[in-house]
């Protein structure tokens, strides 16, 4: 790893919030292409999950999220949960940002893409009672759209479309939708709301 890199992954953890942000962006840039130090930074990226002040997991989430394309060892099937559980943050735009993320995973392999899927269908389900519910179901099914547009796989089409036509309120089932509106247009796809076919 180059020193530049390093320093940067090293400012992860200063307490200077806009060097540290500084740093971020320039890691996450790096990382929208397969690095050969995924492994380096791996483990300590793990720690800040739990360890870190709120900016610093939802850091941790997003870097290692894109470093998925540089893991042939597939570790990510191993520590997908303890990503998952920066979904549940007590800090509600950690736990937001942490799940817009993870769609970067799923377009890696369809190992991945499935653990996905299956993981966020669950909290799809489980967040009907959280006081912020609607949204990180609006995050939820734009997850798997923005996955479809990678990788085009129907099962993320029909995932979606099993999901949205669960949410009781007729209000969300159209907002939902409509993140999938140009896809499903002319497909005989009931979602019961009036005008979204």
């Amino acid at each position: 790893m180059e020193t530049t890199t390093k320093k940067h992954l090293n400012n992860l953890n200063n307490t200077d919030k806009v060097l540290r942000y500084v740093s971020f962006q320039h890691i996450m840039k790096l990382t929208d292409q397969p690095v050969d130090w995924a492994y380096e930074v791996w483990d300590g990226l793990l720690i800040l999950l739990k360890e870190g002040d709120n900016h610093q997991r939802t850091m941790a989430v997003q870097l290692l999220s894109n470093l998925t394309k540089s893991d042939p060892q597939q570790r990510m099937l191993i520590d997908f949960e303890r990503l998952m559980s920066v979904t549940k943050d007590e800090k509600f735009v950690t736990a937001r940002h942490s799940l817009q993320a993870l769609w970067k995973i799923g377009i890696v392999s369809e190992t991945c893409r499935n653990k996905v899927i299956e993981a966020l269908s669950k909290r799809f389900e489980e967040c009907s009672t959280e006081k912020n519910g609607t949204l990180i179901r609006y995050d939820i099914i734009e997850v798997f759209r923005k996955m479809y547009d990678e990788v085009e796989d129907e099962k993320l089409r029909d995932t979606a479309v099993a999901l949205i036509e669960t949410e009781d309120d007729a209000k969300y089932r159209k907002k939902y939708s409509a993140i999938w509106k140009d896809i499903l247009k002319g497909q005989k796809i009931n979602f019961n709301i009036q005008g979204v076919t």
